[in-house]
């Protein structure tokens, strides 16, 4: 039967989580908790001599430290270990095993610091620890650098060599690949271990193919049947970005594949007195964030950049990422190729001069009528269909489509107001009807009729940057138009519903009202002076309280 143990990392990597302040009752009782699941390693924290000694975090300067977290607690685990992310915890700061809580300390490095952090693994040993070499992003490693990292451990002999999917790349054939490629050529007394993450949903199942793999080759047999794995896993998959393979599953696969007995209640008390807190407060897991980070090999801080632009739809952000140059440095974040990546990709992509000089001619010579979704919309219905029938106008509504009006465009910016849009642009499809985009919203089923930059037409320091009033009179002033008419722009009212339709309520409105409403009045005043801009319904913006409208 194969030699497999079950690590647990939670109080570890799932620190990343809460800044590893789980509170000293929480590491006790996870601790005490999880030597009652009778795994047969549990990971204790970060050693970080950045980090001052703190009772309440498993993040601690010195090895010597886990005395004072941990010291108190009575039954232990075959293995309790700790790890170092190199070069954050030095040896002055490493005292010698037998004087520490802690009888392991697993290394994690970059492909580039293999030579120096093995040297570290042998530093290790000497002070009487078993030391693994935990390969961080072993996605980058090519089957030459893997036999490379073999040589250098057999040399060492760490107790285990760990393979690390950093940013949840691997699949179970990529996993079995390199799985294989260290058991060909590392000593077999080297345990091999697996850290997954959830990136793709696959930290399960590829725990699973880790756990389950045999060679089908005999002659790979003999070395196989010899070595030791490690799984790693924590209760209720906490841990860093979309989290890891929960302890829970793979316990309960282990006992019914493996002849394993690991006790599940335990585990299940802990998440429910301890786990689902944090989860509460910071939940962890399966995400589009980390989807596009491993769909596109990237590292995260590339996905965070891109979000904080404005003009970018989720499709535009996977996109760039594709642009980024290849890995490994795509893995390697640099701000200055993210904003070199996103110019360029702006300038291809996102440009919208044409859009503008087109719509300046479409809406050339024409009154122009705006439509909001205030409730004087339908209230004052007569005002709007009796300035619809002299004037003839040209009508773009907001975010909405009025059953009541024959709209010629829509003015649309963002995916969810777009997404409310679904069925009125299904039941009008035999009557043309243009859309004006911002480009953070991506079209469907074919290209929207305008698409303007969204940057240039949001709000400095307000509650609601994207008011959407303002972007479209931003719009039409770029386009030349000087003399507007609107309907159904009631402003905002702090006691009653602010929109016809309940669902497009901002739920911090009522609490801003009468400053956004300030904030608008002002801005028609000083941004659109040019703009001869008529209220054919009610509106608070036409409201005198501080601010001399003039002739609006």
């Amino acid at each position: 039967m194969k030699d497999i143990k079950l690590l647990d990392c939670t109080l570890r990597d799932g620190g990343y989580v809460n800044d590893w302040e789980f509170g000293h009752n929480n590491i006790s009782s996870i601790f005490e908790r999880l030597v009652d699941t009778d795994v047969e390693m549990i990971e204790v924290g970060f050693l970080d001599e950045r980090r001052p000694f703190d009772i309440n975090r498993t993040i601690m300067p010195d090895a010597i430290d886990t005395n004072k977290v941990f010291g108190s607690i009575e039954k232990r685990p075959e293995i309790v270990d700790a790890m170092i992310d190199f070069g954050t915890c030095t040896l002055p700061h490493i005292q010698p095993a037998s004087e520490t809580f802690i009888d392991c300390i697993r290394v994690i490095f970059k492909e580039h610091l293999m030579y120096d952090a093995l040297e570290f693994c042998g530093e290790l040993k000497k002070l009487g620890y078993l030391a693994t070499a935990q390969l961080v992003s072993v996605t980058t490693y090519t089957d030459e650098k893997l036999k490379e990292l073999c040589d250098l451990a057999n040399k060492v002999k760490p107790y285990a060599v760990s393979m690390v999917d950093t940013y949840g790349l691997l699949t179970p054939e990529k996993l079995i690949h390199i799985y294989s490629v260290l058991d060909k050529y590392l000593d077999p007394e080297i345990y091999i271990g697996f850290h997954a993450h959830n990136n793709f949903q696959l930290a399960y199942a590829n725990a699973r193919a880790f756990v389950d793999f045999v060679p089908e080759d005999p002659e790979e047999l003999e070395n196989f049947n010899k070595r030791g794995i490690l799984v790693d896993a924590t209760l209720f998959g906490m841990g860093k970005s979309a989290g890891n393979c929960p302890l829970e599953l793979l316990a309960m696969h282990l006992n019914e594949h493996h002849e394993k007995h690991y006790k599940i209640n335990p585990m299940l008390e802990a998440i429910d007195e301890s786990i689902m807190d944090f989860y509460a407060k910071n939940p962890w897991g399966y995400k589009t964030y980390f989807y596009l980070c491993a769909l596109n090999k990237c590292h995260p801080n590339y996905v965070k950049q891109f979000q904080k632009k404005v003009n970018l739809s989720v499709s535009d952000v996977n996109n760039i990422l594709g642009e980024i140059e290849p890995e490994p440095k795509k893995l390697l974040y640099d701000a200055e190729i993210g904003e070199r990546t996103y110019d360029d990709y702006s300038s291809q992509y996102l440009f919208d001069g044409d859009s503008y000089e087109r719509l300046s001619k479409d809406l050339k010579g024409r009154d122009i009528l705006l439509i909001g979704p205030g409730k004087n919309i339908q209230l004052q219905n007569d005002k709007v269909r009796n300035y619809i029938e002299e004037k003839k106008p040209a009508i773009i509504s907001i975010n909405y489509i009025p059953g009541e009006f024959n709209v010629d465009y829509v003015f649309v910016t963002n995916s969810h107001r777009y997404l409310t849009l679904t069925d009125s642009l299904l039941e009008i499809k035999n009557r043309e009807v243009k859309i004006i985009a911002t480009t953070n919203v991506s079209s469907k089923n074919k290209p929207f009729d305008f698409v303007v930059m969204r940057e240039p037409l949001l709000e400095a320091n307000e509650k609601i940057k994207d008011n959407s009033f303002l972007m479209l009179l931003k719009v039409l002033k770029n386009c030349g138009v000087t003399e507007i008419s609107c309907a159904g722009f009631d402003g905002y009212s702090d006691v009653e519903d602010n929109y016809f339709n309940p669902r497009m309520e901002y739920s911090f409105i009522k609490q801003e009202a009468l400053h956004l409403n300030q904030h608008i009045r002002q801005a028609l005043v000083t941004d659109f002076s040019s703009m001869k801009i008529n209220f054919i319904t009610y509106s608070r913006y036409q409201e005198t309280e501080d601010i001399n409208l003039g002739a609006i």
